[in-house]
């Protein structure tokens, strides 16, 4: 029997984000992603990626990282072998998607399929608000205010003011917040205290990784999630007294193989699971709604703060998200 061996194209694209996007790191006005293209008689599979500067990643660096892999994968390298052969992050989720998205393909199945009985179903997912001043935030949530769930970014300096804007804004919208790293251990007690009384229900990651003992010395009146202090299942048990839930990206834990077994570890040690994305097309999104499915907190709208989707995109009405066609992945 003749073996054929698998092909491996990768390349970077761009796409515009609609009015800019702005954490407490900084703005952007484009997603830049990593799309990996793994083939093998006349099927391809196909994932996306979006290096993260936080983490030391570029567009240029995750390219030849994938790139790096191309005799590997013609050998018929599968997704087990390939979480020993790379490290977490973006590179790896690209190449991980693609693997799940041709096995799919060969076997004539959904990839849901080759995971359990279930079909996904269509979720909710929350809608980001940029950073801003108070008053621009107040008006680009009243936009949004129709949305079941608005994710506010916030930035430290401010946030009081920022977080009560919001909430006058859109008063019946659940609101979760994502600091990025921003708040002190000087402000976090007043902050938490804001979002509290704001009816808030969720914030992400209120200060800097490797930096968060304060949040088990104290009572957290919202539940805390973890973002860049959890990346992959080795990082959850230190977390269990800081962090009442953890957010699971595909660019950290380098692909829905890896974002399986961590959503089962992290149940299986009491936390709440979200599930977040970069912005990025629906190429990105599609992998995550499977380990979505069992999420508290759905973040996954990236295609919706972009100028344009890419073709078969994902189907979005208002805030709910639909399961991906055969066409764009899986």
């Amino acid at each position: 029997m003749i073996t054929v061996p698998l092909k491996l194209h990768a390349h970077i694209e761009r796409w515009p984000i609609a009015g800019g996007f702005t954490i407490s790191r900084g703005a952007k006005t484009e997603a830049i992603v990593i799309v990996a293209e793994v083939s093998r008689a006349g099927q391809t599979g196909r994932g996306e990626c979006v290096p993260y500067a936080r983490y030391g990643e570029t567009p240029e660096g995750t390219l030849a990282a994938i790139q790096a892999m191309q005799a590997v994968i013609q050998g018929g390298m599968d997704r087990q072998t390939l979480q020993q052969r790379m490290p977490a992050g973006a590179a790896r989720n690209a190449l991980d998607c693609a693997l799940w998205d041709l096995e799919a393909k060969e076997a004539g199945q959904r990839a849901w399929d080759l995971i359990g009985p279930s079909a996904p179903r269509p979720l909710t997912t929350a809608y980001t608000i940029s950073l801003g001043t108070p008053q621009a935030m107040a008006e680009a949530t009243a936009k949004a205010a129709h949305r079941p769930l608005l994710k506010i970014k916030l930035g430290g300096d401010g946030d009081e003011a920022r977080i009560a804007a919001v909430r006058q804004a859109a008063p019946k919208s659940e609101l979760i917040v994502d600091a990025n790293e921003a708040w002190t251990e000087a402000n976090l007690e007043r902050h938490l205290e804001a979002c509290a009384e704001a009816g808030v229900t969720m914030i992400e990651q209120p200060l800097p990784a490797g930096h968060d003992q304060a949040l088990a010395r104290i009572a957290r009146p919202v539940a805390v999630c973890a973002d860049e202090s959890v990346h992959d299942r080795a990082s959850l048990e230190g977390l269990r007294e800081r962090y009442d839930a953890i957010n699971i990206k595909l660019d950290k834990t380098g692909g829905l193989t890896e974002a399986l077994a961590m959503a089962a570890a992290a149940k299986a040690l009491g936390f709440d699971l979200m599930v977040g994305c970069m912005v990025a097309t629906s190429l990105a999104m599609a992998p995550a709604m499977v380990v979505a499915q069992d999420a508290r907190v759905v973040d996954l709208d990236g295609p919706l703060l972009l100028t344009k989707d890419r073709d078969n995109g994902l189907r979005y009405e208002g805030s709910t998200v639909y399961p991906p066609d055969a066409g764009l992945w899986g």
